[in-house]
């Protein structure tokens, strides 16, 4: 942000004129093709400069945060791997990615995020469940996540000897393996929201999983299975035949 003010807007006051310059970057971003959800996210640094500003410097006389809208993003992505695909994905992960191999798996089992993963200590495992401290979380809350018996034994030696860039190249390859070069590490998360809804899981019991700060959020994750729905169109009445029952 701070980059684009001096390349584009140099001088400006905080005020009118930053939000004149802020719509003026939400154009020049929009036009470079970035996605909507990354341009709310630059946009709204200046809307928490100009509630700041208004609010507790009192920089500025009126509040202008509220006139600076970001546009609800329609670029959500949508990609859910089925348990046979997300096997497939895991075996393409090349034998020498051994330690890498385990994050990814643990991505699939608990929906963590991959900085949550690599930041893992001892300490973060007790009693057959994860617990994620405030400082180790997206939004600054703690977190449990249960484990799997699967997922255990992932978790003997913490932290994990690796790094982050090498997990990402281990997921690279194994998804360039099986043709799928669409499929993000930060999928794996969206995956296991999907699955657990398909298994019938509360929207309220993921959104406390994943960490949300509401359901809105969890809902654009959770995307339950369609063949569940025939289980509850039979439990339908047959509406139908009543009048004839009665004759």
């Amino acid at each position: 942000m701070a980059r684009w003010m001096d390349e584009n807007a140099p001088g400006v006051i905080i005020g009118q004129e930053l939000l004149d310059a802020a719509r003026r970057m939400q154009k020049a971003l929009k036009e470079k093709g970035l996605a909507q959800s990354t341009i709310n996210n630059r946009i709204q640094v200046v809307k928490r400069v100009l509630s700041l500003s208004y609010r507790e410097w009192d920089w500025i006389d009126l509040p202008l945060d509220g006139k600076l809208r970001k546009p609800s993003p329609k670029n959500e992505r949508h990609v859910y791997l089925s348990e046979l695909e997300l096997a497939e994905l895991l075996e393409a992960v090349p034998a020498r990615y051994e330690i890498e191999r385990k994050v990814v798996l643990l991505a699939m089992l608990t929906g963590m995020r991959r900085g949550e993963l690599m930041a893992l200590e001892p300490r973060n495992v007790y009693n057959g469940r994860i617990v994620l401290k405030p400082h180790q979380t997206k939004n600054g809350k703690p977190r449990v996540i249960p484990l799997s018996e699967e997922a255990i034994p992932l978790l003997e030696n913490l932290p994990f000897a690796t790094t982050g860039d090498r997990v990402r190249g281990a997921f690279e390859r194994a998804r360039e393996a099986i043709g799928r070069p669409d499929i993000r590490f930060h999928d794996m998360r969206h995956c296991y929201a999907s699955l657990l809804a398909s298994k019938g899981e509360s929207l309220t019991s993921i959104r406390d999983l994943l960490g949300h700060s509401s359901l809105t959020v969890t809902s654009r994750y959770a995307h339950a299975d369609p063949t569940r729905w025939d289980s509850v169109v039979a439990r339908l009445p047959r509406i139908g035949n009543q009048m004839a029952t009665k004759h």
